[in-house]
């Protein structure tokens, strides 16, 4: 419906925005798992939404809500993202429909390892072919073990460390990868409030330190992205987290909000801010939304 919306304001001819909208093709996976001496039927999926060019590229996330319709739209999002900014990449995306959380390090190792190997069997992973990359509920570790499996299948592939991105440092990872996208919604937001037609319509001064900000989302883009904004003298007056949201209007510090949650697992309880419901009631111009909605 949205794809439909939006695609009739494209000026696109309507078999070019047909053969857009359907995806190459798409991988769904079932196995078993013995966890806690009962056997779960794990679910999995990869979407190649459009291989105009190889490899294609897109994340993979482990979370309860990961089915069909949401892997194809992102493996759609992905192909778009890639074609606007030039970069010779097709779309994909994929997942586990499962929350990490629910599981042991090693249950959720096994599990990354068994949908790898479903990956490797269907060649629905490979450095021409298909490069993941971390997404929700995972990161670099499940990057790591991703990897090393493919390499398992693959010994004499001179260029296997490439089947995936976003690995350790240590085993061929970029510096930087972490940030990365925080640091691009900050570049975003300073260019946007650059122009001279979003200051006459916001009343935006168009300096990053008369920015106050509120961030829904405190987990790898939300961080990163308040940490710019603070660095380059923007106020973070809200963030929101499952739990509850923090408010300060003279501003927060970054750091000492990210050493809390990470000790105590919570915002709750945290000295010197009022601690709100829902920050996202709390008028302010610029919002931005770095989570899955709670």
């Amino acid at each position: 419906m949205y794809f439909d919306k939006a695609a009739g304001i494209s000026g696109v001819s309507q078999k070019t925005l047909s053969h857009m909208k359907a995806p190459d093709c798409m991988l769904k996976v079932t196995f078993p798992i013995e966890i806690k001496d009962k056997v779960e039927i794990i679910t999995g999926f990869r979407v190649h939404h459009s291989r105009h060019m190889l490899p294609v590229k897109g994340g993979i996330r482990f979370a309860t809500d990961v089915d069909e319709q949401e892997v194809t739209a992102l493996a759609a999002l992905m192909t778009y993202k890639c074609a606007i900014v030039d970069v010779p990449f097709g779309g994909a995306k994929g997942g586990i429909s499962i929350d990490p959380k629910n599981y042991t390090d090693a249950e959720v190792e096994r599990i990354t390892r068994r949908y790898t190997v479903e990956l490797c069997q269907k060649s629905f992973i490979g450095p021409g072919t298909d490069v993941p990359a971390p997404d929700v509920g995972t990161g670099a570790r499940e990057m790591a073990w991703i990897m090393d499996t493919y390499r398992q299948f693959h010994p004499n592939e001179v260029d296997s460390i490439g089947c995936v991105t976003g690995k350790p440092i240590p085993l061929g990872g970029v510096r930087g990868r972490n940030e990365s996208t925080g640091l691009g919604v900050y570049y975003g937001i300073r260019e946007f409030v650059s122009y001279p037609e979003v200051q006459k319509h916001t009343g935006l001064s168009g300096d990053i330190k008369d920015l106050r900000i509120i961030i829904q989302g405190f987990g790898k883009v939300g961080y990163w992205a308040a940490k710019f904004f603070e660095q380059n003298g923007a106020k973070i007056i809200g963030i929101g987290e499952k739990e509850c949201g923090v408010y300060n209007p003279n501003g927060l510090n970054i750091d000492k909000l990210f050493n809390y949650r990470r000790s105590r697992g919570s915002f709750l309880g945290m000295p010197n801010v009022d601690i709100i419901e829902d920050p996202l009631e709390v008028f302010t111009k610029i919002i931005i939304l770095s989570s899955l909605l709670f």
